[in-house]
């Protein structure tokens, strides 16, 4: 499972002129879900999002998490997260999960952080034409991916 988490003053998602989610002040977070996925993968990416330190203290140093801000996360599904760009020039995407395995897994996500956060996980919708817009804080992006955790 790969994220690519950005620091938000506000971010929205739009399918066919219609927003389906918007946040304030939080994160945007694109995830792409690999076959290997696991709940697991799940649960250990999603408490680091949140408890992720990003966002500043009174110092101005990035001392606060997102739960220590009372943010909010705009989640999208990003296969494009997994293109193979080794052979020519159009993208492979064959490590991205077919649908039948990402939607859960997707779902499942966004459960988790509406649970680690108290508060419903805004989204975009799962394989449409979304248009994303938002306004990166910092810039604050940082890319994550759970076959990198150590496992000990």
């Amino acid at each position: 499972m790969r994220a690519v988490i950005q620091r938000v003053t506000e971010a929205s998602c739009t399918v066919d002129g219609a927003i389906t989610g918007s946040v304030q002040q939080g994160l945007l977070v694109l995830l792409g879900v690999e076959e290997t996925d696991t709940a697991a993968d799940i649960s250990w990416l999603a408490q680091k999002i949140v408890n992720m330190r990003v966002f500043s203290d009174e110092e101005g140093k990035m001392n606060r998490s997102l739960l220590d801000i009372k943010g909010s996360i705009l989640l999208i599904s990003q296969f494009t997260l997994f293109a193979s760009t080794k052979k020519g020039n159009r993208p492979g995407f064959t490590r991205a999960a077919k649908p039948e395995i990402a939607i859960p897994l997707y779902e499942k996500m966004k459960a988790e952080l509406s649970g680690l956060t108290g508060t419903p996980t805004a989204a975009g919708i799962f394989g449409a034409d979304m248009k994303i817009s938002l306004v990166n804080d910092g810039p604050v992006t940082i890319v994550m991916d759970t076959q990198d955790r150590d496992n000990h």
